[in-house]
């Protein structure tokens, strides 16, 4: 995909894929609300159980509100917070960004891919990773969730994957996961490249939370384009 359209409307894109919103537009949960804030705009959803009125007015809060520097809250963000229950309601944030394929990952280690025969059966011959649910790592090497994906693997281990942590019609949100003991090396580059590179057709994003440096700094890495910031409102 281009990216020819205005960062706040990726970004809704972005919301739609991450929480399948319903055809009101709405959040299935567990955040009760959340607002992409871009630098050409702000756009927000509302959970399905909050009441018509008040996703109303929490909504038409954001329609022409002030834009915030990126990665400062915008201000409209207090108002929704006090009309969802003041200090009780969790916020809680960290940036978005596109994934345009093709990426450069400058890195040497041979990647595995679902859209290989040969790689997927690979994958399933090795030991599932400890930080993996058992049922979630079977769907993954089934192929029947999480495609596509990118795989590590180094000593007889899967070491760093980036697989489908969303995926819709509309586009798919990056999923990584890297060995504590291999962070640092671009494995994590490696896999999200090839991860994106299996793609055609849809907008890809990821994003993470303020806190997660790590992801931040692969962001970077790849020259992925931020979009802007991603706040969630949680009761």
């Amino acid at each position: 995909m281009t990216d020819e359209a205005r960062d706040v409307d990726l970004l809704r894109i972005e919301l739609g894929v991450i929480w399948r919103l319903d055809d009101r537009g709405r959040l299935p949960g567990p955040e009760t609300m959340v607002i992409g804030a871009a630098s050409d705009g702000l756009t927000a959803a509302v959970a399905g159980h909050v009441p018509d009125d008040l996703a109303t007015r929490l909504l038409s809060l954001i329609t022409g509100a002030a834009l915030p520097p990126p990665g400062v809250p915008p201000g409209v963000l207090a108002d929704c917070r006090e009309l969802l229950g003041g200090e009780r309601v969790k916020v809680t944030g960290g940036p978005s960004y596109l994934v345009v394929p093709p990426l450069q990952a400058d890195v040497t280690a041979e990647v595995l891919r679902s859209d290989s025969a040969e790689h997927v059966r690979l994958v399933r011959s090795l030991p599932r990773p400890a930080s993996w649910e058992e049922d979630e790592w079977g769907r993954l090497t089934s192929l029947s969730a999480g495609t596509p994906w990118a795989m590590v693997a180094d000593d007889g281990q899967v070491v760093s994957i980036c697989h489908s942590a969303r995926l819709t019609p509309a586009g798919a949100e990056a999923g990584t996961w890297t060995s504590p003991a291999y962070r640092g090396r671009g494995h994590a580059a490696a896999t999200t490249s090839a991860w994106a590179a299996q793609f055609s057709g849809i907008h890809l994003f990821s994003s993470t939370s303020a806190d997660n440096h790590s992801s931040q700094r692969v962001a970077r890495r790849l020259g992925l384009r931020p979009l802007g910031w991603i706040w969630h409102l949680t009761t």
